[in-house]
């Protein structure tokens, strides 16, 4: 089984016209597909660096460097070790098991 580490998405997409709105939701379900939002234009993703490879291809492909910004931060050692986070959190940790 291939190691699975914590990484952070962030982006700003510019939604000054049409295109850009339309990036912004094509980033937004990218990343969906790989981890879960935090915040509007965070994510937090437990992948393999398979999956970071096939993400960010994805992400490059719709961003526009000119007027966009796109971060991806790799948490070694884990989100557990570097997070503080304050008020309303969203995250669920899905490899923990499931109390229904």
């Amino acid at each position: 089984m291939d190691k699975k580490m914590d990484v952070l998405v962030t982006y700003d997409v510019d939604t000054s016209n049409p295109e850009g709105r339309a990036r912004l939701r094509r980033v937004a379900t990218i990343c969906k597909n790989f981890g879960q939002r935090v915040q509007f234009s965070v994510f937090e993703c437990r992948i393999t660096l398979a999956q970071l490879e096939d993400l960010e291809a994805k992400l490059l492909q719709v961003i526009d460097q000119e007027v966009d910004s796109l971060r991806i931060y790799i948490l070694l050692g884990g989100r557990d070790r570097y997070l503080r986070a304050y008020g309303c959190d969203r995250y669920r940790d899905f490899d923990e098991p499931l109390i229904v």
